[in-house]
């Protein structure tokens, strides 16, 4: 008797359970948010639309776009900012005063915002 289907069957159910577990982690950290985020932007987004614009689009190809970004990258970057870990003078600074409940608003804004794709040509004029 070939057992290998049922192994195949047993790492399923496995995984199965994992993702399970990962999206009632992920359901839980998304009905905390908004607790954070009290009434919609956070106020921190003030200081972050300087560069990064009010939505998260940014009006210079020089900033990223924040919008539609994946929130737990925008929260690991700032908490690196924060840290040191990731090294840039200005985003230090901006970071350093941040607690981590304004990372996790400031995330879960502008990874709910509408994207915009920008390309940039080789005159380095970004076009949307």
């Amino acid at each position: 008797m070939n057992s290998r289907p049922s192994k195949l069957l047993s790492s399923i159910a496995v995984a199965l359970l994992g993702l399970s577990a990962i999206g009632v982690a992920s359901a839980n950290e998304e009905a905390a948010a908004p607790a954070a985020v009290a009434g919609g932007k956070p106020a921190q987004v003030g200081v972050c639309a300087a560069c990064h614009g009010e939505n998260g689009v940014s009006a210079s190809p020089l900033f990223p776009n924040l919008a539609g970004q994946h929130r737990s990258y925008i929260e690991v970057a700032l908490k690196g900012y924060k840290s040191g870990a990731r090294k840039n003078a200005v985003m230090g600074g901006q970071a350093a005063g941040l607690s981590d409940a304004d990372i996790k608003a400031l995330a879960v804004w502008y990874s709910s915002q509408k994207p915009v794709l920008y390309t940039v040509s080789p005159e380095g004029e970004a076009k949307k």
